[in-house]
């Protein structure tokens, strides 16, 4: 009874985080589109599909991964092994995203459009290597307790001057590739693993020494990406992009074979992480699992649950969001692609599992002092105007370097003044927004503009709209916090 009361608990607030997305399609379709869509009822279907997945999710988390992350975290901290703490943030780093399926999309849409000159295999790699050694790099923070905003400032500078080298043509895919390391699954995991981590040392704070390893995650891709894109297009012509739509692929089956196709991804997705857990519970921990019916089933919702999302997405969002892109581009007037963009990063963040699940994690390591629901709306904002602002420089034709040299100074200039309390949490925000829901249509749009406005190259156009809705939730929960603070401090002083 008590899970029950749990999934209807999640239900009704997983319908209740859809209901932007709901709204921004209806106003669209309706007051700026005029017509109806032709597939209302299974957007219907498809939107409530999303939510049973996404109450079967946090019900798996919350039986499986969360318990599971903090307790090899706790066992690791009290066996003191400093070698196999480090091997084990980097096995979990490589693991949860080798197998990433929305970086196996971006690398293989790269390979397509660059006409072969980026390797989708070699880019996933890369990618999973440099989370797996950041991970690691992570734990070694959190163990000598290290300030986080020295890493991430260092980080970022070496991210800019990076950038500002890097050939066009990778730079938008340099920090998407950042971006979508972090899905539903990974981000709870390795925030876990920094929150059980701190939690079990004596003298760390869960909030500010536990947080952090998901933005390091997202950050060292960006190098290493643009850095072998230096590679790719050292010492030769530019290659000539081959256009690409959103909905450009192989051809894959439908019907029953299909979802059993998407139940396999699924599995296929999960399972890395499973066999990472096993190896350092069985093989080096030596113990068996605590309660491993409970965990067995949870990782089974964590599954189900992923399904059912995608299921949904691809019922009810999917197809509405492409089709709404396409028409949008198609009028003269961008003011509603700028109102399109604003409206839809704020409903879609809302809609995040991912960020559901962190924020809950905040307001436990906090111990209450923060707000989950604040937290996902400054997130939801920032992105919301991340993303408006990326489609801006796709409309004018800016270069892509100029603006996000920018918002990283930006972000280095408050990660100065911010609170200590709140930066490893903000800098993690930038890299949850980047999860299922989002990206999916964020790609669909910055591709859609790219191909649909003359001038516009898709390799170095279309890419890069996620790396404006990771850069702009740092900055409002950061502006957010320096704001509290300087508004509190005459509160202090007065009797």
């Amino acid at each position: 009874m008590f899970y029950v009361r749990a999934f209807n608990h999640s239900l009704l607030h997983a319908l209740k985080n859809l209901l932007p997305i709901v709204i921004v399609v209806a106003f669209f379709q309706i007051a700026i589109l005029q017509q109806l869509p032709e597939n209302l009822f299974s957007m219907v279907a498809g939107l409530f599909v999303v939510a049973i997945g996404v109450a079967l999710f946090l019900q798996g988390l919350e039986l499986s991964i969360f318990p599971l992350g903090k307790s090899l975290s706790n066992q690791f901290a009290r066996r003191g092994s400093l070698v196999i703490l480090l091997a084990f943030g980097f096995a979990m780093g490589f693991s949860a995203v080798i197998a990433e399926p929305a970086l196996i999309a971006v690398a293989e849409q790269a390979q397509t459009i660059s006409g072969g000159r980026i390797d989708s295999l070699t880019l996933r790699v890369l990618v999973a290597l440099s989370v797996g050694c950041v991970v690691a790099l992570g734990v070694f923070r959190t163990i000598f307790g290290y300030p986080i905003h020295w890493f991430m400032i260092v980080g970022y500078i070496i991210v800019v001057i990076v950038t500002w080298f890097a050939p066009e043509e990778i730079v938008g895919l340099a920090y998407d590739s950042g971006g979508v390391t972090t899905n539903v699954v990974t981000v709870p995991l390795i925030a876990a693993l920094g929150i059980g981590l701190a939690a079990s040392i004596r003298g760390r704070n869960p909030l500010i020494d536990g947080f952090g390893l998901v933005a390091l995650a997202v950050m060292v891709p960006m190098v290493t990406v643009q850095v072998y894109g230096m590679l790719v297009y050292s010492g030769s012509a530019e290659a000539e992009g081959v256009p690409l739509s959103p909905d450009v692929g192989e051809t894959k089956p439908s019907g029953v074979v299909g979802a059993l196709l998407d139940l396999v991804t699924m599995i296929r997705d999960v399972l890395p992480i499973i066999i990472t857990v096993l190896f350092f519970q069985y093989l080096v921990l030596r113990r068996k699992l605590p309660n491993p019916r409970k965990v067995i089933f949870g990782f089974t919702l964590v599954i189900l649950g992923l399904y059912a999302f995608v299921i949904g997405l691809k019922m009810g969002l999917f197809p509405i969001g492409t089709s709404m892109a396409e028409q949008l581009t198609a009028r003269d007037n961008y003011l509603y692609v700028y109102l399109f963009a604003l409206m839809i990063g704020f409903a879609t963040t809302m809609a995040e599992p991912a960020l559901i699940a962190i924020g809950r994690q905040a307001e436990e390591a906090a111990g209450g002092t923060l707000n989950g629901n604040v937290i996902r709306i400054l997130v939801a904002v920032g992105v919301a105007v991340g993303i408006t602002i990326g489609v801006h420089r796709i409309i004018t034709g800016d270069s892509i370097h100029y603006y996000i040299m920018g918002g990283y100074i930006l972000v280095v200039g408050l990660t100065l003044i911010a609170p200590r309390y709140i930066i490893a949490l903000a800098y993690d925000l930038g890299g949850v927004t980047t999860s299922e829901v989002t990206v999916p249509l964020v790609t669909a749009l910055g591709i859609g503009l790219a191909s649909s406005i003359d001038g516009r190259s898709i390799l170095i156009d279309g890419f890069g709209l996620i790396a404006f809705a990771s850069i702009f939730p740092i900055v409002t929960v950061m502006a957010y916090a320096i704001a509290s603070q300087y508004l509190a401090e005459p509160r202090k002083e007065t009797p």
